[in-house]
């Protein structure tokens, strides 16, 4: 099961990956434009809002029954290696972070009253959101 999870994690990272560089990109596109917010701009957000948030859900999974999260911290041994430390704590915390952001701009595009607004809201919290979690990805073991 863990192993199963593992790669889970990872291949779902690159669709939330490349989910958030076209809402981003869309969403900046639309912006500048001065088109109308259509339901597909909406659906193509939630898409990305979606996948994060299932990406959000099996990365809390594997924290706890993973040897290298939960039980990292716990011991105290996690922050004196940095990369221990980006494992038990960077890594989760950040995303918890980035997670949270995309949902405030889904949110508040959903509030918004003009197109404008609705496309701002959504390029901005979630290009902060792709940023973040890009900071937080352990490359050498992702791409290792």
């Amino acid at each position: 099961m863990y192993t199963g999870l593992q790669h889970t994690h990872s291949g779902l990272a690159y669709l939330v990956l490349i989910a958030l560089i076209v809402v981003v990109v869309l969403m900046l596109i639309g912006s500048l434009s001065g088109r109308e917010f259509t339901e597909k701009d909406r659906k193509i957000a939630l898409v990305a809002f979606i996948l994060s948030h299932v990406q959000l859900l099996v990365g809390l999974i594997l924290y706890f029954i993973s040897p290298l999260g939960l039980e990292l911290f716990q011991s105290g041994s996690a922050m004196s290696d940095s990369v221990l430390r980006l494992t038990a704590l960077e890594h989760p915390l950040i995303n918890i972070v980035a997670i949270v952001l995309i949902t405030i701009g889904y949110s508040r595009a959903k509030k918004a009253a003009t197109s404008r607004a609705k496309f701002r809201s959504i390029y901005m919290l979630y290009a902060i959101g792709l940023v973040l979690i890009l900071s937080r990805i352990p490359w050498s073991a992702w791409l290792g």
